[in-house]
């Protein structure tokens, strides 16, 4: 496929959401993330509002799915999401379940391995069971434990084990975002607010210059 850049809002209101993503769409960001963060801090109104303001893009709803999945699944749908996101180390019968409801309601499904014991096998099963992309995904306290920990740890395995995309997240620079596409994973994240040469971009910040950043951004993973 083709690459795909996604903003992930990871921010805790809907007022700074809604005005990074409105930076984004404008740079070329292709689809729109209700960061974890964000969905904590709002709840469904977040995908909702997302979906009012962004009638035409896809909008994934990181809910990181562990049990009640039909419902989840169901829930985020209805409020405007086109994918969801459950978690490779949930019961199998909960991965169905989202799966279930996402065919039901016409969306796709995100299978994320963080904190599998066999990264490449929980990838597999998550192919298996029809979640239509993986996350390869190092988390944030495994890597403030462990900063040499990076996606790139299973990343190649993963992409040889798997035919569906993958997409790679968790303390990559813009640099590694970018080169994702070569390697395997065209579904390209940058998180919001993001940290470039130490220096925070958040809503707050110029925003013509932020625009600027994330269209280079934009541009060098599509023309690379």
């Amino acid at each position: 496929m083709k690459p795909i850049v996604q903003i992930s809002l990871d921010l805790t209101n809907i007022e700074d959401a809604l005005e990074m993503a409105q930076v984004a769409v404008e740079a070329g960001v292709d689809w729109i993330e209700a960061g974890t963060p964000l969905l904590l801090g709002e709840g469904l109104y977040a995908v909702e509002a997302l979906r009012q303001a962004f009638p035409h893009h896809p909008i994934v709803a990181d809910l990181k799915t562990m049990d009640g999945g039909y419902l989840e699944a169901e829930m985020m749908a209805k409020a405007g999401a086109t994918h969801v996101v459950v978690m490779g180390v949930a019961h199998q019968a909960t991965i169905r379940a989202v799966v279930k409801a996402a065919r039901h309601y016409g969306i796709s499904v995100m299978g994320d391995i963080l904190a599998a014991p066999d990264p490449v096998a929980c990838a597999k099963m998550l192919e298996a069971n029809g979640v239509d992309y993986i996350i390869v995904h190092t988390g944030f306290d495994e890597r403030g434990e462990d900063p040499e920990r990076t996606p790139f740890d299973h990343l190649q395995a993963v992409v040889r084990a798997v035919s569906v995309p993958v997409q790679a997240v968790g303390g990559l620079s813009v640099d590694q975002a970018a080169e994702m596409p070569k390697l395997g994973a065209p579904l390209v994240v940058i998180g919001a607010p993001l940290v470039i040469d130490k220096q925070e971009f958040k809503p707050s910040t110029d925003r013509e210059k932020l625009k600027q950043i994330l269209r280079q951004i934009v541009e060098r993973v599509k023309n690379d």
